[in-house]
């Protein structure tokens, strides 16, 4: 149960500390910095809550970094149909994942 609970907070502080390129990216494209903050924070936090809550049920949790982007795509996608994961939960875990995987 600690460890659940560390590394739900682990992912959080993560997503969180993710947001500062966001911000230069919307900049750029136009939209406002609060419309960015809070739909990346959003879905940031909605991946890591899915990722720890559906992989967790079955799997030891890896750290991000353990495969590349490319290959997390491949194991959400497959596990999406495996596991019934909703599409909204299962994009949610690959931004995160991608996110987190630096």
């Amino acid at each position: 149960m600690r460890y659940k609970l560390v590394w739900t907070f682990a992912t959080i502080a993560v997503a969180l500390g993710l947001l500062v390129p966001a911000i230069t990216i919307a900049e750029e494209a136009g939209t406002t910095q609060a419309e960015t903050v809070q739909s990346d924070a959003m879905q940031l936090a909605m991946g890591a809550r899915a990722w720890s809550r559906e992989c967790s049920r079955c799997h030891n949790l890896r750290p991000p970094s353990e495969l590349s982007d490319e290959e997390w795509e491949v194991s959400v996608t497959h596990m999406r149909v495996r596991a019934n994961i909703p599409g909204d939960e299962a994009d949610a875990i690959i931004a995160f994942l991608k996110a987190s995987n630096n």
